[in-house]
């Protein structure tokens, strides 16, 4: 039997990427498809402690996500209500609202997911419960507007070329030839 090389991430031995100590997370996470290469799938391995969770009430609208649970017995909500699941469970989420879930765990032991996704980009995920809509452009990359920070399509389009209008104004009105 061969020994892993060092760079290789092991769900058993992980290596945290990031520790979030405080409510509402209580976890620790390994990105251990991005530390193992992956380029087209994403795998976070996910520690939560009891009263913790992975992340709010949401969907994507690009990307598919699937939980293994490894360890313990986390409440994942989905549209159908939330409901308790054993060490062993495996759960697809696809993309849309019908794929819409949350990861948490209300103990009273730890538990250990595994969370795998496609990764395109872009992507959009709302948070369902408060309307706030992420516009995902990378790996923990992108933005994130609030319910009430949009404005109707055509005041942006709008907005955006009176902004270069000025802008072009700014520069002296120089026209490029074609």
């Amino acid at each position: 039997m061969s020994q892993p090389m060092p760079d290789e991430p092991n769900i058993h031995e992980p290596q945290w990427d990031a520790e979030m100590a405080d409510a509402p997370f209580r976890a620790k996470a390994a990105r251990v498809g991005a530390h193992a290469g992956a380029e087209e799938l994403g795998a976070t391995l996910y520690d939560i402690e009891p009263g913790g969770a992975i992340s709010p009430y949401h969907a994507h609208h690009a990307n598919e996500e699937l939980v293994v649970v490894l360890s313990g017995s986390p409440v994942v909500r989905t549209p159908g209500g939330p409901r308790r699941v054993a060490a062993g469970a495996v759960l697809a989420f696809p993309k849309g609202e019908g794929g819409a879930h949350a990861v948490t765990n209300p103990g009273p032991e730890p538990t250990r997911v595994l969370v795998v996704s496609t990764m395109r980009f872009p992507d959009i995920a709302e948070h369902l419960d408060t309307g706030a809509l992420l516009a995902i452009t990378g790996p923990a990359a992108g933005r994130v507007f609030p319910a009430g920070a949009d404005v109707p399509f055509a005041d942006a389009v709008l907005s955006a070329m009176q902004a270069e209008a000025e802008a072009e104004a700014a520069d002296g009105g120089e026209q490029i030839a074609s």
